[in-house]
């Protein structure tokens, strides 16, 4: 089979890419998916109508193009939140407005919802706000001797911070101090990446938390009694952050982005992993997919996009790309992970969080979603609650490989011990596993740039997303990092800079601050 571009991947990055290339007018477009879903990361998992959303996803990005993308693909539905004319949301202390006043209604299925943003942290049987305030709450829970030890560490490390910063371990004591960092940073960070922090590139906190720091903290305490409000005008709402969400999770957006790709003639083949990717005379040929019926399809195409693993791009060359370059490849790791999802009859007491992140000492578990409170529509029973453990492990260790029985009584176990729900409120639960849903800023990453050049000499090659870059990418910047690969292909050019250029300076991220 051949076609004009090819594309590895039915997630944001690569059906967005399809899209802005069927809208440009390029035809004979063909997107191969290894599993037999579309959105990955970004799908949503429909389990007796109950929803799950692998990950959380809030839609928010500073990028104008993105928020009108998504906004075309899913229209924002009239609410109490949307009742001003010229609606402004907030979200981790950016403000943007989305224009004039909503008009799709709530009852339509293909919508997006504005929601209200909360993500804590849980230390000591306590909630305490994430990202952490420099404020009387803040101090109240953590006791006047632990807060005047925080302040000191905190000071030592302005006064003598680490030089050079090579490891996160010295990213998060630059801008913390050691005490800080080790009461809501050093554990959580190590049980997600299952290395200590002396072992993880500094450029991951680069990446995801670099505008995070104790001094914007208390500039934000101090100036927020003077800034003008958002929502509303009041200083109370001005607090209040708001994101975009798609009615029945974010697998919505990308399954009504594949019904337009089959309008434009776009074909997206599934259960179709790419085993071999074919190159001669320094250009991608072919691609040989794996088929349901257990033989193999060849695909030529002039362009090829690939939203697959560096990893298994490189070794999956053929002929075989050389030995150093391979060794690189098998070396790059991934961070994976499973989901619980389990449905109460109710929680201990009500929870109002998006998401919460576990500090607690002797849980496995490192996140909770509650997935009512991303959108109700999530959920098949609005009396029930409808819950998201998140276990971080790698494929194939112990955890991973736990019989979903034993997992969902870990799951339990650790509600029950966290005092968020009790066993006999459980009414039914799911396993979910998620392979390389993290790459990771270790083993040969310092090596990458290699990698990079190596693969970017093939001139009809874009990479582009998370796993297709190798980088801790938003859903956004996946978007922009195909954009920037359709423009290329459109140009006829071959330069991938602009491509790697995306979310090298940008600021947002879940773990950005509010300052």
């Amino acid at each position: 089979m051949r076609a004009h571009v090819l594309i590895i991947g039915a997630g944001p990055a690569g059906l967005t890419a399809a899209y802005e290339l069927a809208c440009a007018g390029v035809t004979d477009i063909i997107v191969l998916e290894a599993t037999g879903q579309v959105g990955g990361l970004s799908r949503s998992v429909n389990y007796k109508g109950n929803r799950i959303d692998i990950g959380g996803h809030r839609f928010f990005s500073k990028s104008d193009w993105v928020m009108q993308w998504w906004l075309r693909m899913l229209p924002l539905a009239a609410s109490s939140d949307t009742a001003n004319a010229e609606l402004e949301i907030a979200y981790q202390g950016m403000r943007r407005r989305l224009g004039e006043s909503p008009a799709a209604r709530e009852s339509d299925e293909r919508v997006m919802l504005l929601r209200r943003r909360l993500s804590r942290i849980y230390f000591g049987g306590k909630f305490f706000d994430y990202p952490l305030k420099a404020n009387v709450e803040t101090a109240l829970k953590l006791g006047l001797l632990r807060c005047l030890a925080l302040g000191a560490s905190y000071a030592w490390a302005k006064l003598f911070p680490r030089r050079p910063e090579r490891t996160l371990e010295d990213f998060f004591i630059n801008r913390f101090g050691r005490r800080l960092y080790g009461q809501f940073f050093k554990d959580y960070t190590e049980k997600v990446w299952g290395l200590p922090c002396s072992a993880i590139s500094a450029e991951w906190g680069a990446q995801r938390v670099k505008s995070l720091s104790i001094g914007k903290a208390l500039r934000h305490a101090l100036l927020k009694p003077f800034r003008r409000g958002s929502v509303g005008g009041s200083q109370e709402t001005s607090l209040i952050e708001r994101f975009l969400y798609p009615k029945y999770g974010p697998g919505l957006m990308w399954e009504v982005t594949t019904e337009r790709l089959r309008e434009r003639g776009v074909q997206i083949l599934f259960d179709a992993p790419v085993k071999h990717i074919e190159h001669a005379d320094g250009r991608i040929r072919a691609v040989r997919a794996a088929r349901p019926d257990g033989t193999e399809q060849r695909f030529e195409a002039e362009h090829f996009v690939s939203t697959m693993p560096v990893r298994d791009l490189v070794l999956g060359l053929a002929p075989a790309a050389p030995a150093r370059e391979r060794e690189l490849a098998s070396g790059l790791e991934y961070r994976d992970f499973v989901t619980v999802g389990l449905l109460y009859l109710r929680l201990i007491k009500p929870v109002p969080d998006n998401w919460i992140y576990i500090q607690e000492p002797g849980v496995q578990v490192g996140r909770l979603q509650i997935f009512n409170n991303w959108s109700p529509y999530l959920v098949r029973d609005a009396e029930t609650v409808w819950v998201g453990l998140e276990y971080f492990c790698r494929e194939g260790d112990a955890l991973w490989s736990l019989p979903d029985e034993e997992m969902k009584r870990l799951a339990l176990a650790e509600m029950s011990k966290l005092r968020l729900a009790d066993p006999a409120d459980h009414l039914d639960g799911i396993v979910i596993r998620m392979p390389k849903a993290y790459p990771g800023y270790f083993g040969s990453y310092a090596f990458f740039d290699e990698l990079r050049r190596y693969l970017d000499e093939f001139p009809n090659l874009f990479l582009v997303g998370r796993n297709g870059m190798h980088r801790y990418n938003n859903q956004d910047h996946s978007m922009l990092s195909a954009r920037r690969a359709v423009e290329a292909i459109l140009a006829g050019s071959s330069d991938k800079s602009a491509i790697w250029s995306v979310n090298i300076d940008d600021e947002y991220h879940e773990e950005a601050s509010n300052a």
